[in-house]
């Protein structure tokens, strides 16, 4: 008896509470404040993750099935036996190259014997691509460029002491140099360059733990559709959200905003893209990405 009452217990708590999604602390909190508010009907829960590994420690265990992570991290855990799959990419532009107003930038050649900061570390997309594009220009990171990593908000303090001259960095930390520099490349337009494809780049995505059942799937990407097209028809009010949980100034976070695209696209129609993107990677940076994952990281 007392073991019904505890299955019993469970299932109400699971109907109550649903599911729960794991997402990123910084820019991709903004397309799930409007969950996160009640501003759409919705039984999944949102909380967030400020490491990638936190998020993986909790879906090994299965203490949750659905996760916001970048692609590549999402495919370097696939490739080392984690099993997730990619049901959608929403976040494909957010990256820029910023330099302070008394450096000059003339192409990546121009980087040579220049220090370049970045955040987050080794592996994550903007490291990725930086090293990519310094290969490809036919200089080799860490000789030729020096690669530094720190926190977003270091590296935003160190470039309006003057004492960064060149910055990865996604938005809104972009948006914070601007008043000490400029913006000098987009690395959503190289890349759509560099390979002749449009100016995007599957940046992160909804991943879900191998094994969940459709139903759970299809409810929490509708649930984020939702939240998306919410946060596009209330800019305003999502920007003023998202300002009090980011600590961010909501004009900050406006003008970042300008710069930052969020438009979910299910596996399906953006499959090509996400594989081309990631054997790139692979062919051009194995040290970034040393497997292309198979059939099975795509959600059917």
């Amino acid at each position: 008896m007392k073991k019904v009452t505890v299955v019993v217990l469970l299932l109400t708590i699971s109907i109550l509470f649903g599911e729960t999604l794991l997402n990123p602390f910084g820019p991709a909190l903004i397309p799930v404040v409007p969950i996160m508010d009640g501003k759409i009907p919705a039984d999944v829960k949102i909380e967030i993750w400020k490491n990638p590994e936190e998020a993986v420690a909790r879906i090994v265990s299965k203490e949750v099935d659905f996760a916001v992570l970048p692609v590549t991290v999402g495919a370097n855990l696939y490739g080392k036996g984690i099993r997730i799959k990619l049901v959608g990419v929403h976040e494909w532009k957010v990256f820029y190259l910023v330099a302070s107003d008394d450096a000059t930038f003339d192409g990546w050649r121009s980087l040579r014997g220049q220090e370049v900061y970045t955040p987050h570390g080794r592996g994550q997309t903007v490291d990725v691509l930086l090293r990519y594009f310094l290969s490809k220009a036919g200089l080799t990171p860490d000789r030729d460029v020096k690669i530094l990593y720190a926190p977003p908000q270091e590296i935003v303090a160190l470039f309006k002491s003057g004492k960064v001259k060149y910055a990865a960095l996604p938005e809104p930390f972009v948006s914070m140099c601007l008043d000490r520099g400029r913006v000098v490349l987009d690395f959503q337009k190289e890349w759509g360059k560099e390979l002749g494809v449009p100016g995007r780049i599957p940046i992160a995505g909804l991943f879900v733990r191998e094994g969940v059942d459709v139903e759970a799937v299809e409810k929490v990407e509708k649930t984020l559709v939702d939240s998306i097209k919410w946060m596009k028809e209330n800019l305003d009010e999502t920007v003023q959200l998202s300002s009090e949980k980011l600590g961010i100034p909501a004009g900050i976070l406006k003008s970042s905003l300008e710069r930052i695209e969020f438009e979910y696209v299910r596996v399906e129609e953006c499959r090509e893209e996400v594989a081309t993107f990631l054997k790139k990677l692979n062919e051009l940076y194995p040290e970034g990405l040393e497997k292309v994952p198979d059939e099975g990281f795509y959600w059917k």
